[in-house]
């Protein structure tokens, strides 16, 4: 043997490590294939599920926002279909010499556009505009860019724009109220989004869409009291009377007394809910329910009210004024010495000494009881969000100072929504209603009417308050041609960190017609006026005027005394508090 082959067979490895390692590969080859057979025979829903997790997605379905309507069916604030334009950053960027045409139709520079996309080049979803007509979207598409797609959404429209806007109040882009009743009521205007199964490729096209479809539940409608027909021209009167006086502001609120029923809420200055980037937040809220005032003047009818018909006093009782008087510390005074005055003149010349006197005679918890009864210090039942309770103290935090000051409107605070229904009390026989913005479904529970005045005072008070639109009276521009008119005019100092300041008012008047059966209550209140005229008489009235008689037209109420003549009334210069 030669010395080569004894090499050869001294280094041949051992017959058992072939075996070996034949072994080992045939066992791998088992486990391989037991494992495919586990996964593609034993476990093939486990694939199945991994795969749609790469494919398969659940789109959602917008669903239409419920419709806000006033009383008469006309829309307050409806919803339109709209197309927004969405894109895969990466896929968009692949097809640069698209980016001009694409840029142009989004009404952006294409160096904005390429800015965007790179910084959210991770991302599969990216909005680039939203809400955009179907004819803009369409253009859009037109450019044939890879990576872009459209989505439908609803947009908000305000019909009504700012004359409604503080009451309907508004949404963001993504249909969530903001404001108002939108606010509000979302959850019952919203609605429910449907949803769609579908497949989609690495882009986020959609490339085939299944059978599985949960249909979208459209939101709510939603019917206000309001008449947008008065609640137009209460908007139209306010807005002028704010400009030609060079107040801060000023608002005008309409009821009906039998139901409740507010019939128009409008303030100015206000805010377009069309156009979010004109929006000043001074404008948006609604302050007939949120903004407090000293009541002033407007307040003696209801005290006035209370001593008649807790029979403290009769309608022919005289009160000595003699001009002033004092309280303690406080010296009451009056515009002038007005002498021996009853019921009926310290209503006419709006005495605060006889209201005082009278306030004294009754007592601090009678006062404050009565305040309270009115609804003073509580809420109006309207569910407008944000509303205040206004300021009622105690009356055991009253001294005769309070007690005073209190019976002629100071010392307190009231919201304009629980003044008009203190009135509407006396509008409607004693009935004490609470106010309503909301009509069926979505409104709020209200309690029953309560009786806080006999009608036979309620009727008293309201021939009372006749007096103060005659010439004898503060409120002569308040007349309307034809109808009898009741109501008070109101002049407040506004408080500041130093006391009262004598050159800051806020005139009112709160009215009623027809007199005898009214159909409208109606509030009027300017915000500090800068011109000369600050009076309630003088610039307050007069928009009272001019509101109801368009309203009463409206509602086609006839007048009540067809033969009075006011045109003697309408050309006086009025005034007084």
């Amino acid at each position: 043997m030669s010395r080569r082959s004894e090499n050869s067979k001294l280094t041949a490895p051992p017959r058992w490590r072939a075996h070996l390692v034949l072994g080992l590969f045939g066992v791998f080859a088992v486990v391989l294939a037991a494992r495919a057979f586990d996964l593609q025979v034993l476990d093939q829903a486990f694939l199945a599920k991994e795969g749609d997790k790469r494919h398969l997605r659940t789109v959602s379905v917008p669903a239409g926002r419920g419709v806000i309507k006033d009383r008469n069916g006309e829309p307050l604030a409806l919803s339109a279909p709209t197309e927004s334009v969405w894109a895969v950053p990466g896929a968009v960027l692949e097809a640069p010499e698209k980016l001009a045409p694409l840029a142009r139709q989004l009404n952006m520079s294409v160096a904005d556009l390429r800015t965007r996309l790179e910084k959210y080049k991770s991302r599969q979803f990216l909005y680039l505009r939203r809400q955009l007509a179907p004819a803009d979207a369409s253009a859009v598409m037109a450019v044939d860019a890879p990576g872009i797609f459209l989505q439908r959404e609803y947009k908000r429209y305000y019909p009504a724009g700012e004359a409604a806007a503080q009451i309907v109040g508004m949404t963001n882009i993504d249909g969530r109220g903001q404001e108002g009743l939108e606010l509000d009521r979302d959850s019952f205007l919203h609605g429910e989004p449907g949803s769609r199964r579908v497949v989609k490729d690495r882009v986020g096209r959609v490339v085939e869409d299944l059978a599985e479809f949960q249909p979208p539940q459209a939101g709510h409608e939603l019917r206000l009291t309001i008449d947008s027909r008065m609640q137009y021209l209460a908007y139209r009167h306010i807005k002028s009377a704010v400009i030609k006086n060079d107040a801060k502001g000023g608002m005008v609120v309409m009821l009906d007394p039998t139901t409740g029923e507010l019939r128009a809420v409008a303030s100015y200055p206000s805010f377009n809910p069309n156009d979010r980037g004109s929006i000043d937040p001074s404008g948006v809220r609604a302050r007939a329910a949120t903004d407090v005032m000293e009541p002033g003047s407007t307040v003696k009818p209801l005290l006035l009210a209370q001593a008649l018909d807790s029979g403290l006093y009769d309608t022919s009782d005289v009160i000595h004024t003699k001009g002033w008087f004092m309280v303690g510390r406080l010296t009451v005074k009056d515009f002038r010495n007005y002498g021996d005055v009853d019921f009926a003149k310290i209503l006419q010349k709006s005495s605060n000494v006889g209201a005082a006197r009278v306030g004294l005679e009754m007592g601090r918890e009678k006062v404050w009881q009565g305040y309270k009864e009115f609804g003073f210090g509580d809420v109006s039942g309207s569910g407008f969000p944000g509303e205040r309770f206004g300021v009622l103290n105690d009356f055991y935090e009253w001294n005769k100072v309070e007690t005073a000051t209190a019976s002629y409107g100071y010392g307190m605070a009231v919201t304009a929504f629980q003044l008009i229904r203190a009135y509407g009390a006396i509008a409607d026989d004693g009935k004490l209603h609470s106010l309503r913005l909301i009509q069926g479904d979505g409104a709020n529970m209200h309690a029953p009417a309560q009786q806080v005045l006999k009608p036979e005072t309620a009727r008293t008070m309201r021939h009372l308050l006749e007096g103060v639109v005659t010439p004898a009276g503060t409120a002569t521009r308040a007349a309307i041609p034809g109808y009898r008119v009741a109501g008070k005019t109101g002049t407040a100092r506004k408080a500041g960190s130093g006391g009262y300041n004598e050159n800051r008012h806020q005139a009112l008047f709160v009215g009623m017609a027809p007199a005898e059966k009214p159909a409208l209550v109606t509030l009027v209140m300017l915000d500090e006026p800068k011109k000369d005229a600050y009076y309630g008489g003088a610039i307050a009235a007069p928009v009272f005027s001019a509101v109801m008689r368009d309203a009463l037209r409206l509602l086609r109420v006839p007048p009540d005394n067809p033969s009075l003549l006011t045109a003697s009334a309408s050309s006086s210069s009025g005034g007084g508090t």
